[in-house]
């Protein structure tokens, strides 16, 4: 089979799966100490802030060009399993054999695999290659040991090719491809191609899309029992010992999948129903490779331990939130003004707030799944209401980092218009411009958003006499560096340049890239819906899939950044549980600093004390 993807390769191959616990240890939630008893308010960010263990941060996305991916049926296998180790017959621990193949070098520099066992067919080559792709599958009457029924289709039907000016496009069964890469494919198929065998492992960067953007075709514990009835199924001969070594010899490359699946999209495992079919794999293994049978077990050690960690996420922020809902009335608040605790008497450096706010962001980011980009449009489940998974919203986490959002905003706005002095409230503007332009340089784009929204709010932009004594040359630079028209072009300009910094970077602080993520969500929301899930055929469309792996991919990379700062605890607990007026009550505050300027703005205020004094005296 030729290549799967433009991208193959772009995904290392994950290391031996004996060995994770040091080097991909999941991140444990920074807003929960080690007890398990709930914060309360005073000490809700004692010992809280804990920088999680460094991750890779490796782009999967990051070489141009394709190579050979891993063939079912008869042509250049190349297997991406782990390179350091597998299992012989006799469960000892050997080299890998597949990393001592020699690689050639085509024309573009892209690796390629010498052909293995598989099959004697001619290696795939695009329309570039010194080899015709006519000759593929031509006489290889030999069949991949895989016993799938995909391998035991006549090599007529496989192999379709149709040659243009500008590639060349071949059809494989029910898979589609041009130019190397897989653009389309039935379900059946593509789920196929997921399951590994003895003579064949998925490219990793294939692993990663499907089980991306198969949920919105079918749900995760739908795809997972599916592959794993595979997974038995094509093993099964009907003589036990034979079964037995089959499984034996496939086991590892069977626990390498799941483990990239567990570590990748570890949230899928919160449906029971997941768990169990992990868990009946795990007793599937055991039965013939003690090896394989230890691997599950720490594999599931490690999956529990970050949902775990999710777990106590979740509470923190529930926590954090019911302290925030606190809010004041704004009369009594601009009133008692002298004694409530702002912004600046907290921090007064600009710079080691954009910290703060740096710690904050990447916190958050950190627990988002990547799922929950494809999730947000995909299927509802019918079970959603019931037990497990389904109980809980799919989107949890991303919802929390745009709420975050929303309260940085409102609370910028908030700490401008409680001042009752006009210096005070100038104060405060010109601080959070200098707090916006630090984050700009941190490269924290979306701390840097929510400044600019909630400075542009209309309680805050109504305040004339107050921005008079503000001198707003910086922040014209920072509204047009997020300026929206051209599609956001200045923002993403200045995203492509923190992303090229971050790739090159010699310190953990050029590193950081925090983009701003409603206009990342909107990306992938306008990616799914102009572009067809399904072909006319039927057919599902890979080159989307492909398209919102490149798009989710990037954003893994920015979330693993460790933030180098130091965590300031007090100013840690001001920003997430400050108390923040909500928008009427911000006009009404505005309406107290500077008097309304016309009887529409009178009738506001007026209309906003009777509501306020309405709801003081219901409570």
């Amino acid at each position: 089979m030729p290549p799967t993807t433009p991208y193959a390769g772009k995904f290392g191959p994950c290391g031996p799966y004996g060995g994770h616990n040091n080097n991909n240890s999941q991140p444990h939630s920074p807003y929960c100490s080690a007890a398990t008893t709930s914060p309360s308010r005073e000490n809700l960010y004692d010992n809280a802030y804990r920088p999680a263990a460094p991750a890779a941060t490796e782009n999967p996305y990051d070489i141009p060009q394709p190579h050979n991916s891993p063939c079912r049926n008869g042509g250049s296998v190349a297997v991406t399993v782990s390179k350091d180790r597998v299992y012989n017959n006799n469960n000892n621990v050997t080299e890998n054999p597949y990393a001592a193949i020699p690689q050639q070098q085509t024309r573009h520099g892209s690796p390629r695999r010498a052909a293995s066992s598989c099959g004697s067919g001619r290696s795939y080559r695009n329309a570039h290659g010194s080899s015709s792709s006519d000759h593929l599958y031509r006489n290889n009457s030999s069949s991949c040991s895989s016993g799938s029924t995909e391998t035991r289709r006549s090599n007529a039907a496989l192999a379709k090719e149709h040659l243009y000016a500008n590639g060349i496009t071949a059809s494989y069964g029910e898979m589609c491809y041009h130019d190397n890469s897989l653009v389309s494919g039935s379900l059946e198929a593509l789920i196929q191609h997921l399951v590994p065998t003895v003579d064949y492992y998925p490219d990793r960067s294939y692993v990663f899309t499907f089980l991306l953007s198969s949920r919105l075709f079918l749900h995760p514990y739908e795809l997972m029992t599916r592959v794993c009835h595979l997974c038995v199924e094509q093993q099964r001969s009907g003589d036990p010992l034979l079964d037995k070594i089959r499984v034996r010899d496939v086991a590892p490359k069977l626990v390498q999948l799941l483990t990239e699946w567990t570590e990748t999209f570890p949230y899928d495992f919160r449906d029971e129903r997941m768990m169990r079919c992990l868990k009946d794999m795990t007793h599937h293994v055991a039965r013939a490779d003690e090896y394989s049978w230890r691997a599950m077990q720490q594999m599931t050690q490690r999956l529990i331990k970050r949902l775990s960690a999710l777990g106590q996420y979740e509470e923190a922020v529930a926590a954090l939130s019911a302290v925030a809902m606190e809010r004041p009335a704004s009369l009594k608040s601009k009133q008692s003004s002298g004694q409530r605790s702002d912004m600046l008497s907290v921090c007064d450096e600009p710079f080691v707030l954009a910290q703060q706010l740096t710690h904050i962001e990447l916190d958050r980011l950190s627990f988002i799944g990547p799922e929950e980009f494809i999730q947000t449009f995909s299927m509802k489940d019918p079970l959603e209401n019931h037990k497990g998974f389904f109980r809980k919203r799919k989107t949890s986490n991303l919802e929390a980092y745009i709420n975050w959002f929303n309260r940085l905003s409102f609370l910028v706005a908030t700490e401008i218009c409680m001042p009752v002095k006009k210096k005070h409230r100038a104060r405060a503007i010109e601080f959070f411009i200098d707090v916006a332009q630090e984050c700009f340089n941190i490269g924290n784009f979306n701390s840097l958003m929510a400044i600019i929204t909630g400075m542009n709010m209309s309680p805050v932009a109504r305040l004339k006499k107050t921005w008079s004594k503000v001198n707003t040359d910086k922040f014209a630079i920072l509204e047009h560096q997020m300026d929206p028209s051209s599609n956001f072009s200045n923002y993403r300009t200045s995203l492509r340049g923190a992303t090229q910094r971050s790739e090159t970077a010699h310190s953990s602080q050029e590193r950081i890239v925090i983009p701003f993520f409603s206009l990342l969500i909107k990306d992938i929301y306008f990616l799914n819906e102009g572009c067809a899930s399904r072909l006319a055929n039927g057919h599902i469309n890979f080159q989307k899939l492909w398209d919102l792996a490149k798009q989710v991919s990037e954003f893994l990379v920015w979330r693993q950044v460790i933030c180098p700062f130091e965590r300031d605890r007090r100013i840690l607990q001001h920003l997430v549980t400050s108390p923040i007026f909500n928008e009427d009550e911000l006009h009404l505050a505005s309406y107290e600093s500077e008097g309304p300027e016309n009887n529409m703005e009178k009738d506001s205020r007026r209309s906003l004390r009777s509501s306020l004094v309405h709801r003081e005296n219901r409570s």
